[in-house]
C-alpha cells in the first residue's frame, strides 16, 4: 500500500508539473516585454533559443538527479521491506528544492516551445498558394502525428531503457535526443520562412485596454469626436499584419480608436488604430472555443491515473507476453497513429459526401466530433468500471485491490483508450488549425498558446475536482470510503466516471452554442458568418461596417 500511495503522490506531482508547464506559456508570452519592450515575438533567437536550451538544460538537470548519489537520499540501509513501509531516509530540503527547480525549468522550456512550434511550422506555407488550405490541413495532422510518435516512444523505448538500465539512462537518452533535435533544427535556419516581426502582441493588447479605459467616458456623439483612427492606404501600422476591417462587436473597445480633435496618433497608449483594436476583439472572440476543450484535458488527466489504477487489478498478459502497466497509456497514442494514417484515405472521402466540405469537415466540426467521442469514451469507462468492481467483489477481491484478477483482461480498457485517442485527434488538431487561421496575422502564436493554456487549466481543474470529490463523498469520521479511495474495489470510480460524463455533456452543449454563434474571418479581414453553426466552412458575406472610406487616415461617422 505504501508504494501505491507514493506512486499516486508522484502522479499528483506530475499532474501539477504538467499544469504549470502549460500555464507557463502565458509567462513565456510575456517574456518579450520583460527582456526588452521592442523584441519581436516571432524572432527566432528569443522564442526558440531560450526555450530549446532551457528544456535541454532541465532534462540534463533531471539526468543528474538520477545518476549522482548526492542529489538523492542515502539508500544504503534501505531494503525492500523498509521501502515498502516507508522507513527509508527522506530527502533533504535542498534535494527537493533542486528536484523541483529542474522540473519547472524543464516545464518552462516546454512552455516556450509549445505555442511556437505549430504556428512557426504553419508559417512555412505561402498563403497565396492555390493549395494553401490543403497543405495547412495536412501539416497540422502531420504535426500531431509526430507528437504522437514521440509519446509512443516515451511509453515503450524509454520505459524499456529505464527498466533495463535505470532512470539515469532513461533521462540521459531524452537529454541527448533533445540536444540532437536542437542541432537539427538550427541547421535548417537558413531555409526557414520568417514573418516580419510585429512587436510584442501583449504590448498592443495592453495599449488597446489602456486607451479604451482612458476614453471610457467619451461619447461617440461628442462634438470632439472626429472618427475611428486608421492609417491611410493598404499598409497596416503593425508589421507582418494586414488591415482588419471594423466590426460592431465589443463596442467598448472601439473607444481605443476613437480620435478626438486633440489626438495626433503619436501616442499608442492613448489612440490605437482600428486594426489594433480588432486584434483584441478577435482574441476575445476566440476564447470560448478553446475554453470548451478544457473538459477534454480534464478527462485525459483523469485517465492518466485512474485507468492505470484499474489496470493494476486486471490481467495484462497478451499470450505469453506480460505488458507493464506503465505502458498502458501507449494505446491512445497507437489509436491516434492509426487514425491519422487513415484520415485522408478513409475519413475525408466519407465525410466529404456527407458534409460537402472539400476537407471532409470544418475545423469546428472536427472539434465537435472530438468532444462527442470523448463523451462516449468516459461513459464506457464508467460502464466497464461498474462491471470490474462488481466482478472483484463477487470473486473475493474486495480487500485485495493490488491483486490481479487473472480471468479479467486489462485489454477491455483499450476501448476507452482508443476512443479518447480518436477524440484527441479530432479535437486538438482541429483546434490548432482553427486558432492558427482565425488568430490575427501577427498574433498566431498567441492563438496556438490558447490550446496549451486550455490543457494546463484542464490539469488544474482535474486536481481540484479530485479534491472536491474526495472531500464531499468521504463519510464523517472515515466511516465511508470516498469515490476515489485508494482501494479501488471499495471506492466508486464508476460514479466518478459518470460525473465526468455529465460534465462533458454540459460542456458539449456549451460548445455547440459557442460554435453556432462564432463568425469566421474572411481573408479580407471581415467576418464570415455561418448560418449552420460549426457545420459550414468559411462562407463569405459582406460585413456591415460603419467605416465607409478606407482612403482617409481618419474615418468619419456614418
Amino acid at each position: 500500500m505504501k508504494w501505491l500511495r507514493e506512486w499516486l503522490t508522484l502522479a499528483y506531482l506530475l499532474t501539477w508539473w504538467r499544469s504549470c508547464s502549460t500555464l507557463c506559456t502565458g509567462l513565456f508570452l510575456a517574456l518579450p516585454v520583460l527582456l526588452t519592450i521592442f523584441w519581436a515575438y516571432h524572432r527566432l533567437p528569443l522564442c526558440w533559443v531560450v526555450s530549446l536550451l532551457t528544456l535541454t538544460l532541465g532534462l540534463t538537470g533531471i539526468t543528474l538527479v538520477a545518476t549522482i548519489k548526492v542529489f538523492v537520499p542515502n539508500q544504503d540501509q534501505c531494503d525492500q521491506i523498509a521501502l515498502l513501509l516507508g522507513n527509508c531516509e527522506p530527502a533533504k530540503s535542498w534535494q527537493m528544492m533542486y528536484l523541483y527547480t529542474v522540473l519547472y525549468v524543464t516545464g518552462f522550456g516546454a512552455a516556450g516551445i509549445r505555442p511556437c512550434v505549430s504556428s512557426f511550422g504553419a508559417d512555412q506555407f505561402d498563403e497565396r498558394s492555390r493549395n494553401y488550405r490543403s497543405h495547412l490541413d495536412r501539416f497540422f495532422n502531420f504535426f500531431y502525428l509526430s507528437v504522437t510518435v514521440g509519446a509512443i516512444v516515451a511509453f515503450t523505448a524509454v520505459v524499456y531503457i529505464q527498466m533495463k538500465h535505470g532512470w539515469g539512462a532513461a533521462f540521459g537518452s531524452l537529454a541527448i535526443a533533445m540536444g540532437l533535435s536542437n542541432m537539427l533544427f538550427f541547421a535548417g535556419t537558413p531555409m526557414y520562412r520568417h514573418r516580419l516581426p510585429g512587436g510584442s502582441p501583449l504590448t498592443r493588447v495592453a495599449q488597446v485596454l489602456v486607451a479604451a479605459f482612458r476614453k471610457r467616458n467619451v461619447s461617440f456623439q461628442s462634438s470632439e469626436f472626429v472618427g475611428l483612427y486608421e492609417l491611410p492606404g493598404k499598409r497596416s501600422a503593425i508589421k507582418g499584419s494586414s488591415k482588419i476591417a471594423h466590426t460592431d462587436e465589443f463596442r467598448c473597445l472601439d473607444k481605443a480608436a476613437l480620435q478626438l480633435k486633440d489626438d495626433d496618433g503619436a501616442n499608442p497608449w492613448r489612440l490605437c488604430t482600428v486594426t489594433q483594436v480588432e486584434e483584441v476583439k478577435i482574441l476575445l472572440k476566440l476564447l470560448p472555443i478553446p475554453a470548451c476543450t478544457i473538459m477534454l484535458s480534464v478527462v485525459l488527466t483523469e485517465y492518466l491515473t485512474l485507468s492505470v489504477q484499474q489496470a493494476y487489478t486486471l490481467n495484462t498478459h497478451m499470450g505469453h507476453l506480460k505488458l507493464p502497466v506503465t505502458c498502458m497509456p501507449v494505446f491512445p497514442g497507437l489509436s491516434i497513429f492509426v487514425l491519422l494514417s487513415l484520415y485522408y484515405s478513409v475519413f475525408v472521402p466519407i465525410s466529404r459526401r456527407i458534409t460537402g466540405n472539400p476537407h471532409g469537415a470544418s475545423q469546428l466540426q472536427r472539434v465537435g466530433i472530438g468532444l462527442a467521442v470523448s463523451i462516449l469514451s468516459v461513459a464506457w469507462a464508467g460502464v466497464f468500471e461498474r462491471y470490474r468492481r462488481t466482478y472483484a467483489i463477487q470473486h473475493g477481491y474486495e480487500a485485495s485491490f493490488l491483486t490481479q484478477m487473472p480471468d479479467l483482461s486489462a485489454y477491455w480498457l483499450l476501448i476507452q483508450y482508443c476512443l479518447i485517442g480518436i477524440a484527441e485527434v479530432f479535437c486538438i488538431v482541429g483546434l490548432l488549425e482553427f486558432l492558427y487561421e482565425e488568430a490575427p496575422d501577427a498574433m498566431r502564436s498567441i492563438g496556438s498558446a490558447y490550446a496549451a493554456v486550455a490543457g494546463g487549466l484542464g490539469c488544474f481543474a482535474a486536481t481540484i475536482l479530485n479534491s472536491i470529490v474526495k472531500s464531499v463523498t468521504r463519510g464523517k469520521g472515515e466511516t465511508r470510503e470516498s469515490w476515489l479511495s485508494q482501494n479501488i474495489n471499495t471506492g466508486r470510480f464508476d460514479y466518478f466516471y459518470w460525473l465526468l460524463t455529465v460534465m462533458s455533456l454540459i460542456n458539449f452543449a456549451a460548445f455547440l452554442y459557442a460554435a453556432h454563434c462564432y463568425q469566421y474571418r474572411s481573408k479580407d479581414g471581415t467576418d464570415r458568418q455561418s448560418d449552420k453553426g460549426p457545420g459550414s466552412d468559411h462562407t463569405s458575406i459582406n460585413a456591415q461596417d460603419p467605416i465607409k472610406n478606407p482612403q482617409l487616415s481618419v474615418f468619419g461617422r456614418e
